[in-house]
């Protein structure tokens, strides 16, 4: 006698809303703090100018991450709830014109018109604010905006990923500034565009690729306008 498994599947687009304020921050500050190191590393300056503009490049990029994540995303979400308010004064104020707009969008979907109005009036007995949320306004429990996670997230990951091109830069001798924190920096891309790629469900070598080539091309102009301005200087 076989035995029955509860249905446990999980699907990657639950974790939309931190994974992207995730990687943002990360990327950020591997390629914001280790170009402005690089930069001022090419400029021949010493050390501790370095690890300065670096420490107060991570600092200024965490606050501002956390407060640029905090502004979008609560605009997402002040979106959100102006289209919800919407919707509950149209249901309050014609219930029936929203069912016949539900079960279009089901009839829409290849449902036959009457299987539509059925599964339109049993779902608005239910719940009818949630039901055209999901079906007509697109909004669910999965990828509603969380302004506070989202800027906690991003200043956190920011923070994180800014420490690894200072800690290079404070590892080695001046000489080996530029080519230790770009090394490090790259690595760190790298492995950010894999973790990235695992956790949503993406092609790894793609994102891999990505995040990297970028992340070089900054890094080469920062480096050569900190030696153009360091040799004129």
């Amino acid at each position: 006698m076989g035995r029955s498994r509860l249905h446990t599947e999980r699907h990657l687009v639950s974790r939309i809303g931190w994974l992207r304020a995730a990687v943002l921050g990360a990327n950020d500050g591997i390629v914001s703090t280790a170009s402005l190191v690089v930069g001022v590393a090419a400029a021949e300056v010493s050390k501790g100018s370095v690890l300065l503009a670096g420490a107060a490049g991570l600092v200024a990029g965490a606050m501002s991450m956390a407060a640029g994540e905090y502004v979008s995303v609560s605009s997402q979400s002040d979106a959100e709830r102006a289209d919800l308010a919407r919707e509950r004064a149209e249901l309050e104020e014609d219930p029936e014109a929203e069912t016949r707009e539900l079960a279009g969008l089901y009839t829409a979907r290849g449902i036959t018109p009457e299987l539509a109005h059925q599964v339109a009036v049993e779902l608005m007995a239910k719940d009818a604010i949630k039901a055209h949320a999901r079906d007509e306004l697109g909004i669910s429990e999965m990828t509603t905006a969380r302004p506070i996670q989202a800027a906690l997230t991003s200043a956190l990951t920011f923070t994180i990923g800014a420490m690894l091109p200072l800690i290079a830069a404070f590892l080695v001798a001046p000489p080996m500034t530029v080519l230790a924190v770009t090394t490090s920096a790259l690595a760190s891309l790298s492995l950010l565009g894999l973790l990235g790629a695992r956790a949503g469900g993406a092609d790894v070598m793609k994102s891999v690729l990505r995040v990297t080539l970028w992340g070089a091309l900054a890094l080469a102009v920062t480096a050569g306008i900190g030696r153009m301005f360091g040799t004129v200087l």
